[in-house]
């Protein structure tokens, strides 16, 4: 296919040889099948942020840093120059949590070049090689439910254990793919999590405790339609009270039982939650709405 003018760019510095196909268009992004050599990858361009419908909130951009002292004066005072940079910053967010992540063993794409808005990737697949279904496109047995979220509840804590909380967890951005088995064991489908623009730093935003509690209740309920045992849990606020007192490892034994202390009701998180609670619903549904 003719290539985008926004990965023109790339095929002049020979990073992408050719476009296959676009795979997908999203609330923040397009993502085209691209050939590199002998690979193929995927190829994730953001949208400009007036084209976004999801929106840089202040949940999501608080406390992360600018490159200098002039750019964080113009991100305060929103001049264009300032904009741009916010918008810069959103961008490599996502990839500065690849790198991190990757790093840290947790299962995302691998990253391997950020270059003018454009974020190349590992084209996650299934067995067939084609691109993974998202969990949100499959029915599961309830064993395999079960599972995959314990599989998923490992790599939030394994993500919390590197610092960073995904902020926006769900079935609609975790894909199924074909893994290779470790020490030679049979390759199997296993969970893969996607879309990291909006990852928070869970020491240094206030709202990261909430985030982390919403990712966590995304899978549980989305697991618990196949296996109804699961919506009884307690793993968001086991693993963070863990986190908390310091005392939570990659391999920490987790139970999903969590009872609290008995302190003073914060009524202004309580409604700061109700409210999540229906905007995180409303969006759900839109989002299967759209997927139908």
């Amino acid at each position: 296919m003719k290539a985008p003018l926004r990965l023109q760019s790339l095929i002049e510095e020979g990073l992408i040889d050719t476009v296959v196909r676009q795979l997908m268009s999203g609330k923040e992004a397009m993502v085209f099948v691209v050939r590199c050599g002998g690979e193929t990858r995927c190829a994730k361009i953001y949208k400009e942020a007036n084209n976004r419908s999801f929106r840089q909130a202040v949940d999501y951009t608080e406390n992360r840093k600018a490159k200098n002292s002039r750019s964080a004066r113009a991100m305060a005072k929103g001049s264009k120059f300032g904009r741009q940079e916010q918008e810069a910053a959103w961008q490599s967010a996502e990839v500065d949590a690849l790198y991190r992540l990757a790093a840290a063993g947790v299962r995302v794409p691998q990253p391997y070049n950020f270059h003018d808005g454009v974020l190349l990737m590992e084209l996650v697949t299934d067995a067939h090689g084609d691109a993974a279904p998202r969990l949100n496109d499959v029915r599961f047995a309830p064993e395999e439910a079960r599972t995959h979220h314990a599989t998923l509840v490992a790599e939030v804590v394994r993500m919390l254990c590197a610092g960073v909380v995904h902020g926006d967890l769900s079935e609609f951005n975790i894909l199924l793919a074909h893994l290779p088995g470790a020490d030679g064991a049979e390759a199997a489908d296993g969970p893969v999590i996607i879309d990291l623009p909006q990852a928070v730093d869970a020491a240094g935003n206030n709202h990261a405790q909430r985030m982390l509690l919403r990712d966590v209740a995304n899978l549980r309920d989305f697991f618990g339609q196949f296996a109804p045992e699961l919506r009884g849990t307690q793993y968001g606020p086991e693993i963070w009270s863990l986190y908390q007192s310091g005392l939570l490892r990659n391999e920490t034994p987790l139970t999903g039982i969590y009872a609290p202390a008995h302190t003073d009701v914060d009524m202004q998180a309580v409604l700061r939650e109700i409210d999540d609670a229906r905007n995180e619903e409303a969006a759900r549904r839109l989002r299967m709405a759209a997927a139908a």
